[in-house]
């Protein structure tokens, strides 16, 4: 069958902060992508805000550069996909997966395979692709890099590799110095027998096998990704399996559900660097992008429309966590972060604050995102989404608040399922690095989750490696009260791992809430008062309404305070008078600690300024009422 040997598609796949992003920007720039004048970024693949401010890869991109090989041939094309590294955006690995024939596995150095290894991993084996073995950060003080590639062999053969994926070649790399080499360099340096990512190329070019075709075959394309434009509207990235797709072309658009239809291509592009420029024709084994589809989904084939050939639709794994998404219900809806706001009205008619507007978001949300679903719920102005994880849902919400919506978001929940009659919940591979004092209060807090321990190595370098398997919902809330117990210095990744049988009841949090019984502003006086109950969440001057936490309370139980207490004002002079007292800085939370932090009974609401903790139910007299006969057993 001919062959294309202009072009190889190759995705780049890691654990969370291994690199990756890093070593694609030093191959754009060294395959010379830009211009000497161009002002270049790092980590320029990270394109969204979310991206470069939590320092991880959410949505999988791709790039292209133009190789020239250093014994003059032909320039070859390198198409890269640039894949998230953690498992609750597992759907944008296993498309990514879809669009290329070999995977680079980048593996740090010192930290060595870790469970999104595992994961990303996986998916490639099951899809019988060649792996590169990549090895960055050789230059890190802690690097071992003999272990590291041990360990690696160890993972092919836990993942049941077959003899020609487990035969993988090697390449030591620096991505940060843009120095790759195939001799294994010292613990901590630099390859010295490279000053370039040169043998990293030829690497690729040696080792990705190039797309094959058949001359006689229809036309076939894979949507794998959606794109939008002020001026072509919806744009699809497809990779083109057979045949070649044309400018102004007619193509059959076959739909997720089996329909067919005709549609002209309006505009065709491919990517050079991270630009798309326009061009006339794509063949087999390029990716490119098409406009001329108003709502076309993942998933979908374009085909010829004398012999339309459905290409498979992309499977992803099935949900793990969801959660509650509703419109904002609280009293301060539409008021702004203070709560106050000159003119209320005019607040309101900036923000997206309806149902209808969250629906719709919801389900744009679904179009391009194919591990989230969106479920109806016994109230209209809320729904039940469903995701891989609690930081890809978090992102989601994250995203939401930044486009000006105010939302109330419910407690994290598991997904469970059905199997021979008896409930099974998810469960996770959890591996937890601690240094070793601190071994205890992490076998501590695992034991209270329902965690089992499967394996646990020393290195000798005064750190421990432990892999627990725990049930998904002991996770929700743990990653606090494990950064607390090992003071900062602990290191925990998870990764789903099946479906097991129900644990039993779980209790994760200890401690109880300090809920403000009446509306009003948080005073000085009122804190200094509070602060030996709990720790506050609250600072002075922040409005608060009843029912709202401000706080968490020492005991078990929780606490309705009067947060709002002023100092009464007398013309007799006070013994204490002279004697100051000092407000304990409050307990700042983020959206994920807010959502770990909630119990059942509680939600959060998110709007572009405040995240604050609710009770789901306001009212105190009401909560009461329910407690009691909740007790009673009526």
């Amino acid at each position: 069958m001919p062959t294309r040997h202009d072009i190889r598609n190759v995705a780049i796949v890691a654990h969370v902060d291994h690199g990756k992003t890093t070593i694609v920007d030093a191959m754009l720039k060294q395959a010379g992508a830009f211009a000497a004048h161009q002002h270049l970024d790092d980590r320029m693949m990270d394109s969204n805000d979310l991206e470069r401010e939590k320092g991880i890869t959410i949505l999988a991109k791709n790039t292209a550069v133009k190789y020239h090989p250093k014994d003059g041939s032909a320039p070859i094309t390198i198409n890269i996909i640039d894949t998230p590294g953690h498992a609750d955006f597992g759907g944008e690995v296993e498309r990514g997966l879809s669009m290329v024939d070999a995977v680079v596995l980048l593996v740090d150095a010192s930290e060595g395979p870790l469970p999104q290894t595992r994961f990303v991993l996986r998916k490639a084996l099951q899809a019988k692709m060649p792996v590169i073995l990549c090895i960055n950060k050789t230059d890190r003080p802690d690097s071992r890099i003999d272990e590291v590639v041990n360990e690696t062999y160890d993972l092919f053969l836990d993942l049941d590799a077959d003899e020609e994926q487990i035969e993988f070649p090697i390449v030591y790399a620096c991505g940060r110095d843009g120095v790759a080499s195939l001799t294994k360099p010292e613990d901590g340096t630099v390859p010295a027998d490279s000053d370039s990512l040169e043998p990293f190329f030829s690497t690729i070019l040696a080792h990705v096998p190039a797309p094959v075709y058949d001359e006689e075959a229809p036309l076939q394309a894979h949507v794998t990704n959606l794109d939008a434009d002020n001026f072509l509207g919806r744009i699809a990235l497809v990779r083109v399996e057979q045949g070649e797709l044309r400018k102004g072309q007619t193509v059959t658009w076959i739909k997720r559900d089996g329909t067919m239809s005709n549609v002209r291509i309006t505009e065709l592009m491919m990517t050079e660097a991270l630009t798309r420029k326009p061009a006339e024709v794509a063949g087999p084994g390029d990716i490119c992008a098409v406009a001329g589809f108003p709502d076309i989904m993942i998933g979908e084939t374009l085909a010829d429309p004398e012999n339309p050939i459905a290409l498979p639709l992309i499977s992803v794994d099935e949900p793990a966590i969801s959660m509650t998404i509703g419109t904002n219900t609280s009293p301060m809806v539409g008021r702004g972060g203070s709560g106050k706001g000159a003119d209320a009205k005019s607040a309101v008619k900036d923000r997206k604050v309806t149902a209808r507007q969250v629906k719709d978001r919801l389900d744009r949300e679904l179009v391009g995102n194919v591990s989230l679903r969106v479920l109806d719920t016994e109230r209209p102005d809320a729904w039940e989404v469903q995701g891989r994880g609690e930081l890809a849902l978090a992102i989601l919400v994250e995203q939401m608040r930044r486009e000006g919506f105010e939302l109330t978001i419910g407690k994290p929940q598991v997904v469970t399922q059905e199997i021979d009659g008896k409930v099974h919940e998810p469960v996770e591979r959890m591996t937890v690095d601690v240094p070793e004092e601190h071994m205890g209060a992490v076998t501590q807090l695992m034991g209270v989750r329902k965690g089992r321990m499967d394996n646990m190595s020393n290195h000798g370098s005064g750190w421990v490696r432990m892999e627990f398997v725990v049930p998904s919902r002991g996770l929700i809330g743990f990653r606090t009260e494990f950064l607390t117990g090992t003071r900062g210095t602990g290191i925990a990744h998870s990764i789903h791992e099946g479906h097991e049988p129900w644990f039993g009841p779980l209790v994760t949090r200890n401690n109880g809430s300090l809920v403000a019984d009446r509306s009003g502003s948080v005073t000085p006086f009122a804190m200094i008062n509070l602060q030996e109950r709990g720790v506050l969440f609250t600072e002075p001057g922040t409005e608060v309404y009843e029912g709202m936490i401000v706080g968490e309370n020492s005991r078990s139980d929780d606490m309705d305070v009067n947060i709002t207490k002023e100092k009464k004002l007398t013309n007799m002079r006070a013994a204490s008078a002279d004697n100051t007292e000092n407000v304990v800085p409050p307990r700042r939370l983020s959206l994920e600690q807010s959502l770990e932090f909630c119990r059942d009974d509680e939600c959060v609401e998110v709007t572009p300024e405040a995240v604050r903790i609710r009770k789901v139910v306001l009212d105190q007299k009401d909560r009461s009422r329910t407690a009691s006969r909740a007790k009673s057993g009526k």
